[in-house]
């Protein structure tokens, strides 16, 4: 059986207890049973900050990026056109400085309004 993944983090580093899994990376505790609701349940892509991160959102980089085959930089607090969320590795697709990039959702943080 593979080692499951955390619902919180997605990282597939966890503990095993008697009545529940624990993530040794971000300590989020669920009960064993959980595990069969996974596939059904929705993707949640959070910020930098944990905040929760849905379409039409604006995000804003919380630091400088090279752009990977380019001599670009997005800079730190270059905001962003309202965003896509797909799947994938890079969770956003989105318009920033006038360029269509796809971004981690690691490296924003949610703009409020």
């Amino acid at each position: 059986m593979s080692q499951p993944a955390c619902p919180m983090c997605e990282m597939t580093e966890i503990l095993n207890h008697a009545d529940r899994h624990e993530c040794a990376t971000c300590g989020h505790e669920w009960p064993l049973d959980a595990i069969a609701e996974a596939p059904d349940a929705e993707r949640v892509v959070k910020d930098a900050y944990g905040n929760v991160l849905v379409d039409g959102d604006i995000v804003a980089m919380v630091k400088d990026l090279k752009l990977g085959g380019t001599s670009q930089v997005l800079k730190v607090g270059t905001k962003s056109k309202p965003i896509r969320l797909v799947e994938g590795d890079h969770e956003i697709s989105c318009k920033m400085d006038g360029l269509a990039i796809a971004l981690k959702a690691c490296f924003v943080k949610k703009v409020l309004n």
